[in-house]
């Protein structure tokens, strides 16, 4: 978990570097432009990374079998589906970013920076789902260390390359995404080099590169999740368009709150990805009670640094939000936004533990239907509800997440008491 969480920490200095850059030396309309365009990158690098759970989980599946002769066969359906993938999504981000912006309901004055993000990102999209394909990798061969060095490095692209091209040429919006951009091209090539000369438990050949019978099997395990993840994010695009809806300051103050959140969620998220690949290789040798072990344990750990991320988050999130800018309106907005969030960094620990659990057992069309649930049930149409109030604040947006995640939390314990039962019944003598 902890080389997982390294990685996560980086990734989000990764995504807040663009925007505290650019909120110091850009402009307001360039903040506002980055914030929505990286929510829609964040979407394609977040369904991209959870559609690549299954490629992990099937490796450590088959490790904890000991047939490491089947993984030269996934990674070559791996190569061929994430490429196909990987271009059309060139295609939409390029050739599409304007209306996407419309669809986001960019604010006007932040309409072209929004375009000029998406559009450039969307042309360097190969290297971004080429990191995370081979991050997956990494992670279901049990090395979590690797990604923690490739998002190092790319971290420090990153930051070198805001500085020269937002700070130093005034690029705004724009520089930021270059820099993203460059910062995925040197960590993926990173990774190619290091997996080339790594002591490899299987054996790849060119033959093994294509569309073959690998595919639906990690297909059933990666699409639910990505479909879930694609769900989820889709609702907070939605929430994006909502309080776009509410001005500039709005706009800015929520996309400083994200990035703030990022954070919040990194050790809920790296409990879910770590226990994903260890429940596997787990039940993989039959060991079902260990795997339960780790989802309590990681129960105790999210929960008890949760509390602490709560209390200062909800008393001290104008001091973070003031990182990002100098804006006092746009602070006062990120902190409203914060305030309402908060109980999400204790809640959330129990709901990626189950996750985790279950995608590491398979159950990813389980994690997928719990998930769309609370997004579609709880979380959407309660902020919604919420950003339609005259003079709302965005406190009451925020809390539709906690919300959300309660509801999440009831139907995966019930979930959790009925599988229990069942594999009690089908290993007990007749």
């Amino acid at each position: 978990m902890l080389p997982i969480l390294g990685s996560l920490v980086l990734q989000a200095m990764y995504g807040a570097v663009d925007l505290l850059v650019v909120g110091h030396f850009g402009s307001t309309e360039g903040l506002s432009g980055v914030s929505t365009g990286s929510n829609i990158m964040n979407l394609v690098t977040f369904v991209i990374t959870a559609y690549a759970m299954g490629v992990t989980v099937l490796i450590g599946k088959y490790l904890g079998e000991k047939k490491p002769e089947k993984i030269g066969k996934l990674l070559g359906a791996t190569i061929a589906v994430f490429t196909v993938i990987g271009l059309i999504l060139m295609i939409i981000l390029v050739g599409f970013a304007g209306q996407i912006s419309s669809l986001m309901q960019a604010p006007a004055e932040a309409y072209t920076y929004t375009v000029q993000y998406i559009r450039i990102c969307g042309c360097g999209i190969l290297f971004i789902v080429a990191y995370n394909v081979l991050s997956a990798v990494f992670r279901g061969l049990g090395d979590s260390k690797s990604p923690l060095i490739f998002v190092l490095v790319a971290c420090i692209v990153n930051i070198i390359g805001d500085l020269t091209l937002v700070a130093g040429f005034h690029m705004n919006a724009a520089g930021a995404a270059i820099a993203t951009v460059l910062a995925q091209v040197v960590s993926v090539i990173l990774a190619i080099v290091l997996l080339i000369h790594k002591k490899l438990p299987f054996k790849m050949t060119k033959k093994d590169v294509g569309f073959n019978s690998e595919i639906p099997h990690f297909s059933q395990i990666g699409f639910p999740i990505a479909l879930q993840e694609l769900m989820t994010q889709i609702s907070f695009m939605c929430l994006v368009a909502f309080i776009n809806r509410l001005g500039l300051d709005a706009s800015s103050g929520y996309g400083v709150a994200n990035k703030i959140v990022a954070f919040v969620m990194l050790i809920p998220s790296a409990l879910s990805q770590s226990m994903s690949a260890f429940v596997a290789q787990n039940v993989g040798a039959g060991k079902e009670l260990r795997s339960r072990k780790a989802m309590y344990t990681g129960m105790l750990i999210g929960v008890s640094i949760g509390l602490v991320v709560f209390l200062f988050v909800y008393f001290k999130g104008d001091l973070l939000a003031r990182a990002f800018t100098s804006d006092g309106a746009v602070i006062e907005r990120a902190w409203q936004y914060l305030r309402g969030f908060a109980p999400e960094a204790v809640v959330t620990a129990f709901l990626f533990s189950f996750m985790g659990y279950f995608n590491g057992h398979e159950k990813s069309l389980f994690v997928m239907l719990q998930s769309l649930a609370q997004t579609f049930i709880v979380r959407l149409p309660l902020a919604w509800y919420m950003s339609i109030q005259p003079g709302v604040s965005l406190q009451y947006i925020g809390i539709a997440a906690p919300t959300a995640t309660v509801f999440g939390i009831m139907i995966n314990l019930i979930y959790y008491l009925h599988f229990i039962r069942k594999n009690r019944a089908a290993n007990s003598p007749d």
